[in-house]
């Protein structure tokens, strides 16, 4: 028999799994040892020990898996702007948020990196992501638009979007070609926002 077979057989045979966390990490596995592209939803479903009608309560396509719990997390995310004082400053209240939004448990770090590396590397995805990035915004751009009382499709909120998601994936991209803490990233990336970014030679005066 085959190591292809050998392995097959393995992965046919073991338990089903049961949780999603499961599910992903073996689809990120795959995706490592495969690639993405030539993955397929069976392959998923046949290394889990799960059906196809499984897979599909979980994820609507193959292209949700490397998300995860995408959207439950920006529902978390709504919550948690919604939960802050009034008087926190709005760029350090996306800060606090962001901050939330990406704290990982250390066991599921590595997992979290392969998430990324997925998500930012693999050009099939990015049409996808973009949809995703731009609920991503939306939230951070609701927030804004509330604290200033003007709507989400203003300039500002909008601005806001974009550059907080802009220093999100500025984070991300260093985390995965350095060995810092992505909370440290974030937090530094966030902060730069908060100041301007980079001080003109007449604030540093």
């Amino acid at each position: 028999m085959s190591a292809v077979a050998e392995e097959g057989t393995r992965r046919a045979g073991r338990r089903p799994v049961t949780s999603r966390f499961e599910i992903e990490h073996i689809a990120l596995d795959l995706f490592a040892e495969r690639g993405f592209d030539a993955t397929t939803v069976d392959d998923i479903a046949q290394a889990a020990g799960i059906g196809r009608r499984t897979f599909f309560r979980y994820y609507a396509s193959k292209n949700d898996v490397p998300w995860g719990a995408f959207d439950e997390q920006l529902t978390r995310m709504r919550s948690t702007f919604a939960a802050l004082p009034p008087d926190v400053p709005v760029m350090r209240a996306v800060r606090e948020v962001v901050l939330d939004f990406n704290d990982v448990a250390p066991d599921e770090q590595p997992w979290h990196r392969q998430r990324l590396r997925l998500i930012l590397g693999t050009p099939t995805l990015q049409a996808y992501s973009t949809l995703r990035y731009a609920a991503w915004r939306q939230v951070v751009a609701d927030f804004v638009a509330a604290r200033l009382g003007t709507t989400p499709d203003d300039l500002v909120p909008l601005t806001v979007g974009h550059a907080s998601l802009g220093a999100a994936l500025a984070a991300y991209e260093t985390w995965l070609t350095t060995d810092h803490d992505l909370r440290s990233l974030l937090d530094e990336a966030f902060r730069a926002l908060e100041t301007g970014l980079v001080p003109t030679e007449a604030d540093g005066s």
